[in-house]
């Protein structure tokens, strides 16, 4: 019954904000609805990091989200009343994960690995902005080759082709 509930509360979270599936990216500047309200900068100013949420940053292709049990663990607690902290226990509860809307995200013939940037010393908010300060995100900085062939040129890093694109198939 439980599972049932928080399946219909995010299939209706979804319908309400226009959002057909879990999944979707975001537009390019336009503010992102997500499934339940997160404010980066109020978990930043905590003193969160980046990592703490979205460990695989550090040495992964894939920067991740975190499991709801992450978020539980603080919130079980914390602002437990709030109707977005009831939607995430409600999910957490009903083992299901969050459908988080993704804000970035590069063309599938692109190989980005966020684990070689931060070997490289780029900062989080050299490719997404200055999450630490926004209440909704949006896409800020642009995924574009020529935003990424800038910041190789200004780092001294490759601009080869091969690097980013899997060519000859």
């Amino acid at each position: 019954m439980i599972m049932r509930l928080a399946s219909l509360f995010l299939t209706a979270s979804w319908a309400m904000m226009g959002q057909a599936a879990p999944g979707r990216v975001a537009s390019s500047g336009a503010p992102v609805r997500q499934p339940i309200l997160f404010s980066h900068k109020a978990h930043a100013a905590t003193g969160m990091k980046c990592l703490e949420c979205h460990a695989g940053a550090a040495a992964e292709d894939q920067a991740g989200f975190p499991e709801t049990r992450k978020c539980m663990a603080c919130h079980i607690a914390i602002k437990r009343d709030s109707p977005g902290v009831k939607a995430l226990a409600s999910a957490h509860n009903a083992r299901q994960r969050i459908p988080w809307v993704r804000v970035y995200r590069v063309p599938d013939f692109v190989f980005f690995s966020h684990g070689s940037h931060a070997k490289a010393k780029a900062g989080c908010a050299d490719c997404h902005g200055p999450v630490e300060t926004r209440e909704v995100l949006a896409r800020e900085v642009p995924t574009d080759m020529a935003t990424c062939m800038k910041c190789h040129t200004t780092r001294g890093a490759s601009n080869e082709c091969a690097l980013c694109h899997q060519l000859g198939h």
